[in-house]
């Protein structure tokens, strides 16, 4: 059917408005395919790894810590470029990374004819549930993967994307016919960053936006924080947002309670940028005063003594020591 020319080009100017790629199929945006399930749903710490490793696809690798070494069980990227690989994050306490990562990268080597790849170590953050790793990964030497690391301090961050003006400029690192951008987002804490790979259109959202508790520590800053990162992800196709934990129950407005190990009926890993949206509307209507604020699939919850009170500690403490000896426990449903 032929359009009318005023339709046409409002057709036109509509779809550049939200700038997503001409072709149905989505162009030359790689794909990428997700687990039904993650490990940390099952209830038997003998059969989940240390580390599941999940192939998003060829070139991008999601790995996840087991809940039996820590109930954050956070979730770290691996992507490879044509010259680098960039590996953010390196896991929480007890996770002895270095075996499955080295493992990744060799099988990686192996499927591509070659014998090594640099690989950066950079973060989303500096929360130690995500930096834990990162002295045994500078102690590691393997001829295989010769590592660069990057401590997640502000300055090193800036030098490794290129960044002139913290926290407005976004940062770019080329990993060899593969540019990924940084978008600094303080407010969860200091040094909290996004990163985009334009190869799959999947933004990393760190401990920012992930199916869970956003714990916001100041309040003015992860609200601008938002506002930037909204305004970068205009345009551009955005597949998946993958961020660093699940908290969030497939049953809407439903989350674990903290200190959660085993998680069965998980909410799934991505989101989709209307989470994004729908997030940065809580907190504009917020007026600068912050309060939790529970949403479908996520939820805001500022830090300080007023939002977190002794009894919640105690709950917490007390709820995390059950879980540890429920899932131990084998002969417990």
């Amino acid at each position: 059917m032929k359009l009318p020319l005023f339709a046409a080009t409002l057709c036109l100017v509509s779809s550049l408005a939200v700038a997503q790629l001409p072709q149905p199929d989505g162009g030359n945006i790689e794909r990428g395919t997700l687990p039904d399930h993650w490990y940390s749903q099952l209830p038997k710490c003998m059969e989940i790894p240390e580390w599941q490793v999940h192939e998003y696809n060829k070139d991008f690798y999601i790995l996840r810590q087991s809940p039996c070494t820590d109930y954050e069980k956070p979730f770290i990227f691996l992507i490879f470029g044509k010259d680098k690989a960039l590996l953010m994050d390196t896991g929480s306490r007890n996770g002895n990374l270095a075996p499955a990562l080295q493992h990744t990268v060799k099988n990686w080597l192996a499927r591509n004819g070659r014998t090594s790849i640099p690989v950066i170590v950079a973060h989303t953050h500096e929360h130690e549930d995500h930096t834990w790793g990162d002295k045994e990964l500078q102690a590691l030497s393997d001829p295989a993967m010769p590592i660069t690391f990057t401590p997640s301090e502000v300055e090193a961050t800036k030098k490794l994307f290129g960044i002139a003006n913290w926290p407005t400029d976004i940062g770019h690192l080329d990993l060899g016919d593969r540019i990924v951008d940084l978008i600094p987002i303080p407010g969860h804490s200091k040094v909290s960053v996004a990163l985009y790979d334009r190869r799959t259109a999947v933004l990393l959202g760190g401990d920012t936006v992930y199916p869970g508790r956003i714990y916001v520590n100041d309040f003015a800053a992860f609200t601008a924080s938002l506002a930037r990162l909204v305004a970068f992800t205009e345009g551009k196709p955005i597949a998946n947002i993958l961020g660093n934990h699940i908290e969030q129950t497939a049953t809407p407005f439903v989350d674990y309670p903290v200190g959660t190990m085993y998680q069965p009926n998980e909410h799934e890993l991505a989101l989709s940028r209307g989470t994004l949206l729908e997030l940065n509307d809580a907190v504009i209507s917020m007026h600068g005063t912050p309060h939790r604020y529970c949403m479908r699939d996520i939820s805001v919850w500022p830090v300080g003594p007023s939002f977190m009170t002794a009894e919640d500690e105690a709950k917490f403490k007390k709820h995390r020591q059950e879980e540890k000896d429920r899932i131990w426990d084998h002969t417990k449903p």
